[in-house]
């Protein structure tokens, strides 16, 4: 379609009364918002900007003193950010007269510009009717109009009722046109000609088309974006013999925002200013540069496997093609849960237009399944080059609208299901929590949240907008037309349509209140902790620390108790240890868990794995409670390291454990000056280590 969204800037359109709004800034109000309507729904439509009522001339039929203080400001094409960003700055109110052959300009813009590329042609036109016009120059418009095809929508100012306005037929002149109630003679003669050109060019439903600048808050919602429905052709199968032709339509489909985030210069905003050059380079200290083709490398997980270009090609799975293949029928409410529903999108399957036995065969299968509640399994693959899917393709019956359809909708393989079976203890049986009268207050304050009753219906998807989307596109629009100021608040008709809906609000007050008196709520004061004799006597070393290591041991042993079974896991080893030990899950001397867990680290050479493995063996040695267990396991370990080649985890180890000394427990075998030595004796032994032997030999030899 072709639309020209012409504007009047007359010296009329600044008049308002004191505190109103004038009719000037509401009309650039209206065409922001449509403007910017269009751009982000993303149409084909072109649009054109003509206003009248300039200081300056600049139109096609400008001859001859014709046509003046007329400006065609954009031209049909598209719009986009740079036409938003001309109406905030560059259109502003100006001091001619308006005059009604700005719709003939914008006729011939229509019809010199579109050709027969488009089917509809539209004139919006936005006037305060202080506009002059003859008689015999509104019948030349209005044949023209009927002859071109072109409809033509008016918004007026907004005026006050007729019955309000009847008794001011005697208010002279041209006074103010928002003062007061009622409208100028002027107005009200522009208002007579509107209704004489929408009823000339529909005599029904001619006034329809005449809105007010009100208008704007019906545009402040974004258009959703335009998709024209895409066929798909297919052949639904039922075994070898049975072939009927359809075609597919998404119905349902996740839309995703048009986000093409690219780097450009802050100083120009200009994208072609930056080049963008990818390269690979191995990860040595000379970052070693390698091309494209000689990368044929693909991580699965933490491993890296190697696979060629040829390799994923040949591992993809290949099939025949599209197909929309029934593989069997099962009862709707048995096999086919509703919570077992996946995919983003769900697809109406018609028969083939203009097959009168494709269109025989899917009514009787339709009603087939309707009439037994059943659905059908089918094997549905879009293309060639996509995986084929399993899903349900449920009977769709609308008597009022006489279609009959399949709808598809994709259900998961093993694989997809990450439900895990909860069983829980009857509530029923348990006489401390039985409730009473509480269960019907629940169930009123249901019953006043309903969004669909039977008079009322306030659940309409069709209507309700992604508030993402709308907020996206008013950050957008903002950020097009300023591009250094903050952006804007969300706009309040957006924050109502996230609140909870008024009717709603007012009906479940009083289910609340009743809810707030049958479920009090009483603030439960902490137990107080027995005291110890160091804090009835007063004595206590380092009273601080050991209150913080308490709270950090309860804490922990907290989080613990939320874990299932008595394993000590791989996520925090060490933690599970501390509360397996405190909840005397797991006794101290079969702590081989603990241990073999280190193993398990230790065998992954990554210093955030040499980490853990350092915090669990401090767990072991904090929760000792046999010094010569803990002291034999670190001897062992450190044996252990020049063979497997873990002298980096040694040199971390040492700086935060040791052995367990007598001064630290009784019964120790080891000293403090042995449990120091441990931690020396291999940087001793380096530091001993004998030079190698200088060669004597002759040069020659060496």
């Amino acid at each position: 379609s072709a639309l020209v969204l012409c504007m009047d800037v007359g010296f009329s359109m600044s008049n308002s009364a004191p505190g109103e709004e004038p009719p000037f800034a509401q009309a650039k109000k209206v065409i922001q918002k449509f403007v910017q309507r269009q751009v982000f729904a993303e149409t084909k439509d072109e649009l054109a900007l003509v206003l009248f009522g300039t200081d300056s001339t600049k139109n096609s039929l400008d001859q001859d003193g014709q046509y003046q203080n007329i400006t065609v400001h954009r031209h049909l094409m598209v719009p986009d950010f740079e036409l938003l960003e001309e109406i905030e700055h560059q259109i502003h109110p100006e001091n001619q007269q308006a005059d009604l052959d700005a719709l003939v300009v914008s006729m011939d813009l229509l019809q010199t510009e579109t050709g027969k590329k488009c089917d509809r042609l539209n004139i919006v036109l936005l006037t305060d009717l202080n506009t002059e016009a003859s008689s015999d120059k509104l019948d030349v418009i209005i044949e023209n109009l009927k002859q071109a095809g072109i409809t033509l929508q008016f918004l007026p100012f907004p005026v006050e009722d007729e019955e309000e306005g009847e008794g001011d037929e005697d208010r002279t002149g041209s006074g103010d046109p928002g003062r007061g109630k009622g409208l100028s003679r002027e107005q009200r003669s522009g208002l007579e000609m509107v209704k004489n050109i929408m009823l000339s060019l529909d005599e029904e439903e001619g006034l329809e088309e005449i809105y007010t600048f009100n208008a704007v808050e019906q545009l402040c919602m974004f258009k959703r974006i335009e998709r024209r429905p895409m066929a798909w052709p297919c052949q639904l199968t039922i075994g070898s013999s049975l072939s009927i032709r359809i075609v597919g339509y998404k119905a349902v489909t996740e839309e995703k925002l048009k986000k093409m985030w690219i780097t450009v210069d802050a100083q120009t905003n200009q994208r072609d200013d930056v080049k963008r050059e990818t390269v690979f380079c191995l990860d040595d200290d000379n970052e070693t540069e390698v091309q494209k083709e000689d990368i044929i490398q693909f991580r699965y997980g933490s491993d890296i496997v190697p696979f060629s270009k040829v390799d994923q090609d040949q591992m993809k799975y290949k099939h025949d093609g599209k197909c929309f293949a029934v593989l069997g029928f099962t009862k709707k409410n048995l096999q086919v849960l509703r919570h077992q529903f996946m995919g983003t999108q769900i697809v109406k399957i018609f028969p083939a237009r203009d097959d009168e036995h494709a269109g025989v065969a899917m009514s009787a299968l339709i009603r087939g399944l309707d009439e037994l509640n059943m659905v059908a399994i089918v094997r549905y693959a879009y293309d060639r080059r996509s995986n084929p899917q399993v899903g349900a393709a449920f009977p769709c019956i609308k008597p009022d609208y006489e279609l009959q359809c399949l709808l598809y909708v994709q259900l998961p393989f093993m694989e997809d299901l990450y439900g895990r079976q909860f069983t829980f203890p009857s509530l029923e049986n348990n006489k401390k929590i039985a409730p009473s009268t509480q269960l019907s207050a629940i169930d009123s304050l249901i019953d006043s949240m309903m969004l669909v009753t039977e008079d009322e219906d306030l659940l309409k998807p069709h209507h309700l907008p992604n508030p993402a989307f709308q907020r996206h596109f008013q950050c957008l629009h903002h950020r097009a037309v300023h591009a250094d100021s903050p952006l804007p608040p969300m706009e309040p008709w957006l924050e109502a349509a996230l609140d909870r809906p008024e009717v709603i609000q007012e009906r479940c007050q009083a289910p609340l209140q009743e809810i707030k008196k049958l479920f009090p709520l009483t603030e439960v004061e902490k137990k107080k902790k027995l005291k110890t004799s160091a804090q009835i006597f007063g004595k206590s070393e380092e009273p601080d620390a050991k209150k913080a290591k308490e709270d950090e041991e309860e804490d922990e042993y907290n989080l613990a108790n939320i874990a299932e079974g008595s394993q000590v896991g791989s996520v925090d080893p060490a933690r599970d240890f501390r509360a397996l030990i405190k909840q005397k899950t797991l006794s101290f001397g079969e702590c081989q868990q603990l241990t073999h867990r280190i193993e398990q680290l230790l065998s992954n050479k990554n210093t955030h794995y040499y980490m853990k493995s350092i915090t669990c063996i401090q767990a072991f040695r904090e929760q000792s409670g046999n010094a010569d267990l803990f002291n034999s396991y670190l001897q062992s370990l450190k044996r252990s390291i020049p063979s497997r080649g873990l002298e980096v985890f040694w040199d971390l180890l040492v700086q935060a454990v040791t052995l367990i000394s007598k001064d630290k427990v009784e019964g120790s075998a080891v000293s403090k000056s042995e449990a120091s030595q441990f931690l020396l004796a291999e940087e001793k032994k380096e530091q001993v280590a004998p030079e190698p032997v200088e060669d004597t030999g002759d040069v020659d030899d060496l």
